[in-house]
């Protein structure tokens, strides 16, 4: 039995602020005997503003919340995800990064997966977003096999494309992470549904930490997001879901359920070949 704790933070775009808030949230986790913590999109710093951006993101290598968080899994003697941070890179076009980390026990860093799928796209009138005017997509998918299950790494916008989870999936992952910043609007309508058919396809649990509520900011406009983390059964069924206020929420997963439900509805091992419809081509 692995037990997760699901954090759900309101982030502002200080990661000063921010991450006395998160360790407290880890070390409160960690009283509870959890063997994975996780947190959500963009721990670190929660902004519209690239000029604030840069004032007070860094790279990896003097990432304070990564330094932070490395330090909180070695104290405690678990595994953290860290859902992402907003990184400097070396880009010639000044992009950043959005990469989610997960480390060890012993604060190692085990793996690190760039968000692949770049959110670009007008909700309304009044809510339009260009991630990738500001962050370089990835272009690796990661597995990572640990003591407390194979685990498959996604960031939020990821969920919307099921071909990378049955990737995951048949790389050998029981255990989807989605931690997310999500927005109210598409959080409303797609939330749970995208995320329990992302566990529905692949019979593996799907773990998503959120963040929450009003982001304060410095400068730039002020963002909200969804909330609601959940945890989702290799079946389909919600385990747990934390609402829209900050918090840990704990879920406690058995792997066998990854079996049983692969072993009822063996999909992944279904796939056919077969062409692609022709374009162009009217209905006759």
């Amino acid at each position: 039995m692995t037990r997760a704790a699901l954090l759900q933070l309101c982030a502002s775009d200080d990661p000063a602020a921010n991450l006395p808030v998160t360790l407290g949230m880890v070390d409160a986790a960690a009283q509870c005997g959890v063997d994975l913590v996780m947190t959500p999109e963009v721990t670190n710093c929660v902004s519209t503003s690239r000029t604030r951006q840069i004032e007070v993101l860094a790279t990896e290598d003097e990432d304070r919340t990564l330094k932070g968080l490395r330090n909180a899994a070695a104290r405690h003697g678990v595994h953290i995800l860290i859902g992402s941070l907003a990184l400097k890179t070396d880009d010639a076009d000044g992009r950043f990064a959005n990469r989610s980390f997960l480390i060890g026990p012993d604060g190692g860093i085990l793996a690190r997966y760039d968000k692949i799928h770049m959110f670009d796209v007008e909700i309304s009138e009044t809510e339009s977003y260009r991630e990738s005017k500001g962050y370089r997509p990835g272009d690796r998918a990661v597995v990572v096999w640990t003591s407390i299950g194979v685990i498959g790494m996604t960031v939020c916008y990821d969920m919307r494309f099921p071909h990378l989870y049955r990737d995951l999936a048949r790389a050998g992952a029981e255990i989807m992470t989605v931690p997310s910043a999500f927005s109210p609007v598409t959080g409303a309508a797609h939330w749970e549904p995208l995320l329990r058919a992302r566990a529905i396809e692949t019979g593996a649990f799907v773990l998503a930490p959120a963040q929450t509520g009003e982001h304060k900011a410095s400068r730039g406009k002020t963002r909200s997001t969804y909330g609601h983390s959940l945890a989702v059964a290799p079946w389909g069924e919600v385990l747990a879901q934390a609402g829209e206020a900050p918090g840990v929420t704990l879920v406690d997963l058995d792997l066998d359920a990854v079996r049983q439900a692969r072993a009822r509805v063996p999909s992944l091992d279904h796939d056919r070949a077969y062409a692609p419809p022709e374009p162009d081509t009217p209905n006759r």
